[in-house]
């Protein structure tokens, strides 16, 4: 993805303690014409520093350094700082897994992958120019509009500093009949009664969103969720792990041909496609290897669209925040066939990507911010059951 020329280039800091891929990095983002790297840092301490001097649109951060690691240099950079975009970058390990999953919970955006078993450093340098880009431009025109927003709000009377560490800007739709951004307009809310699967997307910022949400839930939740995250393999079952012990859920990777039941949370393995089939009177899941759908495996796309022709209108679909249009089409699918689906609104997404996708779509009903979108499936699930 290559960036067309702008005034006002997106400024980016790199925090690595490898001179090597601070190089790699540096290189890759000095080649877009809409990004420039104003500074590098070897560790998380001097990164801290670093930033407040620079004020970069963009982070992005080695998990593992001296001095200060890149898990404490987020959380840190949090107590004062909610708006900075980090993208972490990580390793394709357990431990890697693990830590991505503590940095994005403790307050980072997104991360990439460091390329492993490629064959030359050309390939290496692909490898990370094909995620970075498009998240580093996502990310930091999303940093732009909020600082944009910030002399507004204390032209309007906030303090100067209670608007630099707002999390996000105030929200624009709070639920049933709120107002709706502009150019979106929501759909009358269609079935009369409780759904018999609820199915979400989700990609950047989804993590912390989900961890968030899934708490909220009552242990006794009555109606089963397939949740699509974009992560690769590895990822998707330790957080899965990590949402089970936070909720009071049955929340699990899925496995192929498994049933889905009232209380489970099945969340899509990395690199397949997850389904949802009729096997009788069950829900049963299916895998999918076949080809990504817009740019992704698993994708939401394939989850919503075989939920809606195994239920109909008694599916339920949620989009979270995420870049992209993953899920546009899928939701499409749903509301032909009778279904419903709410997004994650624009003030509260980290991008609202996939979530905008739907809503300028004309396919949702609901635009909620992430604290009242819990209430929201409470509320849908205790209605009276859809045939």
């Amino acid at each position: 993805m290559t960036l067309q020329p702008t005034s006002e280039p997106i400024r980016v800091l790199v925090v690595d303690d490898s001179a090597l891929i601070r190089r790699l990095v540096t290189g890759i983002l000095e080649e877009e014409p809409g990004v420039t790297v104003v500074g590098t840092a070897p560790n998380g301490r001097i990164a801290l520093e670093r930033i407040a001097q620079l004020k970069p649109d963009v982070v992005t951060l080695d998990i593992e350094m001296p001095e200060l690691d890149g898990i404490a240099t987020v959380k840190e950079l949090r107590r004062t700082d909610r708006a900075t975009p980090v993208i972490m970058f990580s390793t394709l390990t357990e431990r890697g897994a693990a830590a991505t999953l503590d940095a994005l919970v403790g307050g980072a955006d997104d991360y990439v992958t460091k390329p492993s078993g490629v064959s030359s450093p050309a390939a290496a340098k692909d490898v990370v120019r094909d995620q970075l880009v498009s998240k580093v431009t996502a990310l930091g025109g999303r940093r732009r509009t909020l600082a944009r927003r910030l002399p507004a709000a204390a032209a309007a009377g906030a303090h100067p500093a209670a608007a630099r560490t707002a999390p996000r800007p105030a929200p624009v739709a709070a639920g049933p009949g709120a107002v709706a951004p502009p150019s979106v307009t929501l759909r009358p809310s269609r079935p009369a009664g409780a759904p018999q699967l609820i199915v979400v997307g989700a990609s950047t910022g989804g993590p912390a969103a989900l961890t968030e949400l899934l708490p909220q839930l009552a242990a006794t939740f009555p109606v089963p969720i397939a949740i699509v995250q974009h992560m690769p393999p590895l990822f998707t079952r330790q957080f899965a792990e990590r949402l089970d012990r936070i909720s009071g859920l049955r929340v699990r990777e899925a496995g192929d041909g498994e049933a889905l039941l009232p209380g489970d949370v099945l969340v899509a393995p990395g690199d397949r496609h997850l389904q949802v089939v009729r096997d009788g009177s069950r829900l049963v899941t299916r895998f999918n290897d076949g080809p990504p759908e817009n740019y992704c495996r698993p994708a939401v796309d394939v989850l919503f669209r075989s939920a809606a022709a195994a239920l109909g209108r008694a599916v339920h679909g949620l989009v979270l925040t995420g870049m992209g249009s993953d899920g546009r089409e899928g939701a499409r699918a749903i509301v032909e066939a009778g279904g419903d689906v709410a997004v994650q609104d624009a003030a509260t997404s980290v991008v609202w990507g996939m979530p905008g996708a739907v809503a300028t779509a004309g396919l949702a009903s609901a635009a909620l911010p992430l604290s009242a979108v819990a209430a929201h499936l409470q509320e849908r699930a205790h209605r009276r059951r859809l045939a």
